[in-house]
């Protein structure tokens, strides 16, 4: 009997898609199909592929009345902010934009004797297994600058949002691309690992947990395929005494609260300079009590539930943890009677806490938000370093030298100065220590999603 995926939805708990487990053959043979269209799409001209994408993401914006509520069902991002349209259509633009200067050959010596060049050569067939808390632009991030580049895209999908990589596919389907280039599998953990263990990529980009990556990397041990790996974050905004403080708190606490707080880049930790602090505590507060937590597919909901009662779960034990160590809840429970216990969970703004806390240490991914007091940069410094992540940091001064200065101590991927929980598609997005490796987007992801092949042609024998 095969194995059955089923989608449950934090609305209701209700089952809102299934789909059965690829069995090993027809995951093979799939595969397959997609390494024999690869030669044939590698061949074609750099414009027809950029076309042919370009026209693949247009079909997928067309579908947005039913990609928007989809997405509420099933991971519960409220209706009213639009899907992921926005940053799709960035990240699609920008990677087209650029990909002739980043495909294009390094020419060492064109002369009369030699002909000497690095060209970029596809990978092959690139394996993209995407989350579910942004699952559009996270695959995105890869589709797209993948299958430019020449590649096949083999997509895997979480569970949660078990509908999506269908969805994208068939989208490029509709826009006439080819066959078996692009195809979507449902696979289960067993099954992903055993395909990657027998060497049926060239490349594989993983966006999940710590521990999803480390049996991604187990599974590939000795197989040399190319990783990619976005893992775990616990994210940090520093607001020194300069900063504007009301521009501060709205992105910072939108930052930490946006999509219950399941957001990669999301800001999990905030350190303000003493002279600020009593003034954004109050303001970040009030931002907090000011949400309406609630069904998503109501237009009026601006914090929906989480997407797993267990995730939830997790955060709920972090934040009781930390107010029985001596944290101050700022946010009072009975403003939110929507909080269910499940997957319904209010959001929360805690100080007085320490990094002995788990939810000042560990990754949250929820709607809660730590606030410590700081006396200056150096301090600050230690505190956003003193952390197994390392994903972005957000810095709030009036002064770039100082921000620039501070960033360059900061163990992170990404540096911000006055903004957060965002991601330029022209910088590489890529982090340190146990949030993984490598690196999308920008030409440097083109650069990963290829390989450098040299030419040394003599010309003349003498």
């Amino acid at each position: 009997m095969s194995k059955t995926l089923k989608c449950i939805s934090p609305i209701d708990g209700s089952v809102f898609a299934e789909r059965p487990v690829a069995s090993p053959a027809e995951a093979a043979a799939s595969v397959a199909r997609a390494r024999a269209a690869q030669k044939a799409w590698a061949g074609r001209p750099l414009e027809e592929r950029i076309a042919l994408v370009q026209a693949g993401v247009r079909q997928l914006n067309s579908m947005s009345d039913e990609v928007v509520p989809e997405l509420a069902h099933m991971m519960g991002r409220p209706v009213r902010y639009g899907g992921e349209f926005g940053g799709v259509n960035e990240r699609a633009d920008y990677m087209a934009k650029i990909a002739a200067r980043a495909l294009a050959p390094m020419v060492v010596e064109e002369s009369e004797t030699f002909e000497r060049r690095i060209e970029r050569e596809p990978q092959g067939v690139v394996l993209v297994i995407a989350p579910w808390n942004y699952p559009y632009l996270t695959a995105i991030n890869t589709i797209v600058p993948a299958l430019i580049a020449g590649n096949a895209v083999v997509l895997k999908h979480a569970t949660q949002t078990l509908l999506v990589g269908e969805r994208i596919v068939r989208a490029f389907a509709e826009s006439g691309f080819p066959d078996d280039l692009f195809i979507n599998l449902f696979l289960d953990h067993e099954g992903t690992e055993a395909l990657i263990a027998a060497g049926s990529f060239n490349f594989i980009n993983f966006t999940g947990s710590v521990g999803g990556g480390r049996a991604i990397e187990r599974a590939a041990a000795g197989t040399f395929t190319g990783l990619g790996l976005e893992l775990g974050g616990k994210d940090p905004g520093y607001v020194m005494e300069d900063a504007n403080l009301d521009w501060a708190v709205d992105v910072l606490m939108d930052g930490a609260l946006y999509n219950a707080g399941q957001c990669c880049c999301g800001i999990e930790r905030i350190y303000v300079t003493d002279t600020l602090y009593d003034a954004f505590v109050e303001k970040a507060a009030a931002w907090a009590r000011k949400l309406k937590l609630g069904n998503p597919l109501v237009q009026e909901t601006t914090l929906g539930p989480m997407a797993n009662a267990r995730f939830a779960s997790e955060v709920r034990a972090q934040t009781a943890e930390a107010i029985a160590a001596g944290a101050t809840p700022l946010v009072d429970p009975t403003l939110f009677p929507e909080d269910d216990g499940g997957t319904y969970l209010m959001p929360q703004v805690l100080v007085n806490v320490t990094h002995d806390m788990r939810v000042m240490r560990d990754e949250s991914f929820g709607p809660v938000v730590g606030i410590m007091r700081v006396r200056d940069d150096e301090e600050a410094i230690a505190l956003m370093n003193d952390c197994e992540f390392g994903l972005t940091a957000s810095l709030w001064t009036s002064d770039p030298v100082r921000a620039a200065r501070i960033g360059a101590r900061i163990e992170t991927g990404t540096v911000m100065m006055n903004r957060a929980d965002y991601l330029d598609p022209a910088l590489c997005w890529t982090g340190c220590k146990n949030t993984g490796r490598g690196g999308a987007l920008s030409e440097i992801g083109y650069h990963n999603l290829t390989r450098p092949k040299s030419y040394h042609l003599r010309k003349r024998s003498a």
